[in-house]
């Protein structure tokens, strides 16, 4: 494979675009998520369009014991994987004293745990090889906390943070790391966190998921370290700079809530 690509969370919205607009350049493809059927249509589309390899895998990336298998398979095809990109992530609305628990655990095992085991995991392969490309899509709730999606909004600061520390770290190895940080997108998220009827995406302008990967994968190519989409998202994220922590948080809420409800 040439300019191999992994991508996990590649079935839909920007993980799907990423995918296409890395076959256009020429490059190959390593797609990871949990649904088979979209990844084998994802491959078909792609390898029909443009000169580029494809290969699914379906692994459920909450799960430990399923990014060792990830690894291992890569690992038993002899590719080497020169861009990594950690897209594979969710949210959940409400508050936390009602939420599910079992529903909190794998967001924190999707956005944290398995984003830092992957990276870990494919790591030492660019470090050898003297180059190598990650981004790690984190979101402007990285940049305050979030009222009503309060896990979600702490694992994407994390991703940021950890995303930032580990370009310094291994910036004299040729590699670059890259956190993309969306504001509200069109994808199967809004769904899946039950946001339908969120503020949050009634008032505000909502990018599409090809808009967002084509500035993410371009921030990359660049070698930028944080790469916000959008004037509007940039000035959220900057908010904390310039206005009391506590009347941000306040601001988050009101455009999440969908009701006023009592906890």
């Amino acid at each position: 494979m040439k300019n191999s690509a992994l991508i996990t969370g590649a079935s839909g919205g920007i993980g799907y675009e990423l995918a296409k607009i890395h076959a256009s350049k020429g490059g190959d493809l390593i797609l990871v998520a949990r649904n088979l059927e979209k990844l084998n249509q994802l491959k078909n589309e792609i390898e029909n369009s443009f000169h580029s390899n494809v290969i699914v895998i379906a692994k459920d990336l909450s799960i430990a014991a399923e990014v060792d298998e990830l690894f291992q398979e890569v690992n038993n095809l002899g590719i080497q994987i020169d861009i990594l990109i950690n897209n594979a992530g969710f949210g959940d609305f409400g508050f936390f004293a009602t939420a599910d628990w079992n529903k909190t655990a794998e967001i924190i095992d999707l956005n944290i745990r398995s984003l830092t085991h992957v990276t870990r995991l494919f790591l030492p392969g660019m470090i050898k090889q003297g180059s190598g490309r990650i981004m790690n899509v984190a979101s402007t709730a990285a940049f305050q906390a979030g009222p009503l999606m309060s896990v979600y909004y702490a694992s994407k600061a994390y991703v940021l943070s950890f995303s930032q520390a580990l370009y310094n770290e291994v910036a004299s190895h040729g590699i670059t790391v890259t956190a993309l940080c969306p504001g509200p997108t069109h994808t199967g998220f809004k769904k899946a966190a039950g946001l339908n009827d969120s503020m949050l995406f009634k008032r505000a302008k909502v990018a599409t998921a090809l808009d967002v990967a084509n500035y993410g994968y371009r921030a990359m190519t660049k070698g930028k370290m944080i790469a916000v989409h959008g004037f509007t998202n940039s000035v959220i994220a900057s908010a904390g700079k310039f206005f009391p922590r506590k009347f941000v948080i306040q601001m988050v809420r009101k455009l999440q809530e969908k009701t006023k409800q009592p906890i």
